[in-house]
């Protein structure tokens, strides 16, 4: 009776696994490097597979052939939702801020909140076409609503 348990005790565990990263699994659009031009330089964004429940990401300009790190970002599948853990240099004493989704209804739009944090409050991607995303940044600044878009093209 033992023997014939560990398996089923295996396939439910992995089956578990399995859904617990379906939703990430939609997101694969978004690996690869991205870039936007700046009045401060090139941005970049780079996504790459950390595990089958994360990704890592990281921002970063290029100026006179200077990188400098803006943002590291971890997208994490936990507890049944993504949640886009994002660390900025020179803010909030470069602790992580967690922001996360509601929902996924369409994988081609995500849209991360955090109403405490002070700006932004909501964090969104929206996949334009095979090669193209617009990512924005948006909430209240000091008693009004403000946002920032970055239209990007995808270059690996």
């Amino acid at each position: 009776m033992k023997t014939k348990l560990i398996p089923a005790i295996i396939a439910i565990l992995m089956m578990g696994s399995w859904a617990q990263q379906g939703e990430l699994n939609k997101l694969e659009w978004l690996l690869g490097t991205w870039e936007t031009k700046t009045p401060k330089g090139s941005l970049y964004e780079t996504w790459k597979r950390k595990s089958p429940t994360e990704f890592q990401g990281k921002s970063y300009y290029l100026k006179n052939k200077d990188t400098l790190l803006f943002e590291s970002v971890q997208l994490i599948e936990k507890d049944k939702k993504l949640h886009y853990i994002v660390s900025v240099k020179h803010q909030n004493h470069e602790l992580p801020v967690d922001f996360a989704t509601k929902e996924i209804k369409d994988p081609t739009s995500l849209v991360f909140e955090n109403p405490a944090h002070d700006f932004p409050q909501m964090i969104a991607y929206k996949k334009q076409g095979k090669d193209s995303l617009i990512a924005e940044i948006s909430g209240m600044m000091n008693g009004r609503i403000a946002s920032q878009k970055f239209p990007m093209r995808k270059i690996k």
